[in-house]
This record gives structure tokens, sequence and C-alpha cells, in this order.
């Protein structure tokens, strides 16, 4: 299909075509952010076109280690660029239960259920959560860079992104390039699960490729890994301890009551252990943070809790292109995509 033909489309018609095609957006909802998503898509310019010529030597790199070394889908995405005046792209809205971790989800065509729904306009994320909080759930709000639309449209770079780092970045056009890839319908889970860890590894070979494992690069790189992975062991302990309350058989406003003791607790245990836990002082806000299930839920969903895909990764050699060649051939049968996963590396 034709790009620009397909950008200049009206927005009665393009809004159809994207109800036709069921990214991820239903009825009144699929009006609204289809023609935000199309209106910045309509935006972009071409990558070399742009001033920062650092910057589109770098994606250009990275898009080139992803696709040709690592396999994943060879598509246009990230080779255009629109300048937008905010720091993110979308705000997603996740809720859960407030005495478990069961998760809301919305149910889109295609895609099946999902436990986010994203908005380009932050007042329309409030008043989901609003709506969402008058159910009595918890509701968490945060703001994403990026997403992939599947291969359906070409994903564009947005200008905020010239401020990442190497390694930030690679990380994050690796992992939207494996849902662009890979993406079996109602398994978020197992999808996020595994660009999460395929995006983290990928970006690393991809600084130690360029910059080498002596460089600067490469050492800020681990360092901000280790404190990535120190504080979602922190979190993941958390989870387990609330894991046990919740299924406890101490009735609900007991429960409520003993998780906000935990969370309190927790909060203050880690601004105490913080000098020795970690080398930056990039997670001192989380005492501040109002947290609550639908935040915690987050992290179960895009860190598995058992080191499977590490361990995985290790036991059948650390060869990530084996490892994606095997992900791209799982299929929707044969037992659970871990299963297939696994089969598919262990021959």
């Amino acid at each position: 299909m034709n790009n620009m033909r397909f950008f200049c489309l009206p927005p009665a018609i393009t809004s159809a075509v994207l109800l036709s095609l069921s990214l991820s957006f239903s009825g009144c909802y699929t009006l609204t952010q289809g023609v935000t998503m199309l209106s910045y898509l309509n935006q972009a310019v071409p990558l070399e076109k742009i001033d920062n010529t650092e910057f589109a030597g770098l994606v250009a790199d990275i898009r080139e280690f992803a696709m040709k070394e690592l396999g994943l889908a060879q598509s246009k995405n990230y080779t255009k660029y629109v300048n937008i005046d905010r720091d993110y792209l979308a705000a997603i809205v996740s809720a859960s239960a407030k005495d478990s971790f069961k998760r809301h989800e919305w149910n889109f065509p295609v895609v099946g259920k999902m436990p986010y729904k994203g908005f380009f306009k932050a007042e329309d994320a409030r008043k989901e959560r609003a709506k969402l909080e008058k159910k009595d759930l918890d509701v968490w709000v945060r703001p994403v860079d990026a997403f992939s639309t599947l291969g359906w449209f070409r994903d564009p770079l947005y200008s905020y992104m010239s401020k990442y780092s190497p390694s930030r970045l690679a990380d994050l056009i690796i992992h939207e390039l494996v849902h662009a890839t890979i993406f079996i319908k109602g398994e978020v889970k197992f999808n996020e699960e595994l660009a999460e860890f395929i995006g983290s590894e990928g970006s690393r070979l991809f600084i130690e490729k360029r910059y080498g494992i002596d460089s600067d690069e490469y050492v800020k790189m681990l360092a901000s890994a280790q404190d990535s992975k120190k504080y979602v062991e922190f979190i993941q302990e958390l989870i387990m301890e609330l894991n046990v309350l919740y299924s406890s058989e101490i009735d609900r406003e007991e429960k409520l009551s003993e998780k906000e003791r935990i969370i309190n607790e927790a909060k203050e245990r880690f601004n105490a252990e913080y000098e020795s836990r970690f080398t930056s002082a990039n997670y001192r806000g989380f005492s501040e943070l109002p947290v609550n299930n639908a935040y915690l839920e987050l992290y179960r969903l895009y860190h598995d809790e058992d080191s499977f895909y590490k361990d995985l990764y290790e036991q059948t050699g650390s060869d990530l292109v084996s490892f994606i060649a095997a992900a791209k051939t799982i299929g929707k049968k044969g037992g659970s995509p871990r299963t297939r996963l696994k089969n598919a590396l262990i021959k």
C-alpha cells in the first residue's frame, strides 16, 4: 500500500479503514485515537531530512542491526520522524482489582484482550481512570514513548527520542520491532515478556558491537541495567508479600488495610536501603508514588518472575539470532507460548 495515499485519506475514511483493520480500537474510541495517530503520521518526514544527522545515523545502525543481524521483520518502521511538543506519545490506563492482582482487560479485535488502553490526550485518560475508579478498581495512568502498530503502519520516531541514550533508543526500537515480528493474539504477557527480554539483550549486543565493551556507553548501560534489575527485584518482593496476603482467608476490608501497611513499610524499607541497592538516583521517587495493584501488575506483565527467557537463552547457547528465529516459528498450537518456544529451541 502506498503510504502517502493512505495518510491523505479524509478523516472519516481513515477511521473506517482503521476500524476494518481492527488495530486496537473500537467505536468512538477508534475515531478519536485513529485520527490523532494519523495526524502524527501525516506530519512525519524522512529521517534523512532532519538536521540531527548523528541521531539519524544511530537509528539507521540500530535498524540494520535489528533486521539484518538479529532477523527481526524487514520494514520501513523508524525511517520517519515526527516533531512533537511533549516527551511522551500517549497516556496508557491500566487497572486491577484492589484485593488481588486480577487485571482489568479491554477486548479488541485482532489483538484480543489487552490489559491497557491508550489515549493521545491526557484528559481522555483521566476520564477513563475516573470511570474505572467508580468500579472500585485500582488504576494507574502512565506515559509511553512508543508502541507498535504490528506492521499495519510505518511506526515513526518522535522528536523526544533524539535525547535518549544509545542503549535506551536501541532497546525501544528493538522491543517494538519484536512486536511487529512476533505477536500472538490473546497472549499479552508472553508478547511483552518476550519483547522486554529481546529488547534488553539486543540493545546490549548492539552497544557492544558499536562502541565496544570498554566504552563509556557500554559501562553506563550495564550500570543502568543493573539498577533496573534491582528495582524490578524489589517490586517483585513486594508483589510476593502481597500475594500471600491476597490468598489468605481474612475479609476484604482487613486485606485492604494490611495492603496499605505492607506498601507503606516497603516504601520505608526502600528509602532505608536505597544507597546499598542503587548506584544512581533514578529510582528515589518510588516512596512518593501512590503505589497500588495496577502499578505493581505492570511489573507482573512485563517481567517474568522465574527468569524463564534468560535461562532458556543461556541453556541454548546465548545466541539471540537463533532465539528470535525459533520464536518466529512457534505458531498457535502445541501448548503455551512458553512451551512452544522451548520446544522450538530444544530439539
